[in-house]
């Protein structure tokens, strides 16, 4: 399994990037999200989701963890292949996509090309639940607003270390986005000691 590729970004549309990584070049799938994220740099690092069927092999990139993590909840909907998950990805924020279906707002999600209302209301029963447990949706509050963003990476490495140690990663995550709010500058170590004091 590729977890993720890091190279040179030699050629770039709205659909695909193709990154150079040891002389060989990788074409990516990308959604309108990530293609924005990309612009205007030389090196970059994309998440891969490997899509692989009997008449094809195909690698997606992602310029967040978070955004791989909703493609992959996308199309493990029945009905939901990987071209409309990215046509979803295109036309909502990962943000914008936690907040429909956690509120069931299932005329945001029928406002995407390809989306159907029996669709749309599929995407938000089978994902709902797990959105929370992977705790993609702890950054929104239950009225289904967003709220300010928190440090990713020390989000990231705080939640691993406490996985580590132990810890599940939903009830983990939702404690350090908490603390991350209250203290934006604190460092990982900080995080982890007060989630510890914390987590139940």
């Amino acid at each position: 399994m590729i977890e993720y590729i890091r190279g040179e970004l030699a050629e770039l549309t709205p659909a695909q990037a193709t990154v150079e990584a040891c002389g060989v070049g990788y074409g990516l799938g990308i959604s309108l999200n990530t293609y924005t994220a990309l612009q205007g740099k030389k090196e970059v690092k994309l998440y891969v989701y490997e899509s692989i069927r009997e008449d094809a092999h195909a690698l997606f990139g992602f310029a967040t963890k978070k955004e791989r993590e909703l493609f992959g909840l996308l199309v493990s909907v029945s009905g939901v292949g990987a071209g409309t998950a990215r046509m979803v990805l295109s036309s909502l924020t990962p943000a914008e996509l936690c907040a429909s279906i956690s509120t069931g707002n299932e005329r945001l999600l029928k406002g995407v090309k390809g989306i159907g209302l029996k669709t749309a209301q599929r995407i938000i029963v089978d994902l709902r639940d797990k959105i929370v447990a992977l705790g993609i949706a702890d950054e929104i509050p239950a009225g289904g607003s967003l709220s300010a963003p928190v440090d990713n990476e020390v989000r990231d490495e705080a939640v691993g270390a406490l996985t580590m140690l132990g810890f599940a990663p939903a009830p983990s995550q939702k404690v350090v986005v908490q603390i991350l709010k209250d203290n934006p500058s604190a460092p990982v170590e900080e995080v982890v000691k007060l989630a510890l004091k914390q987590i139940k």
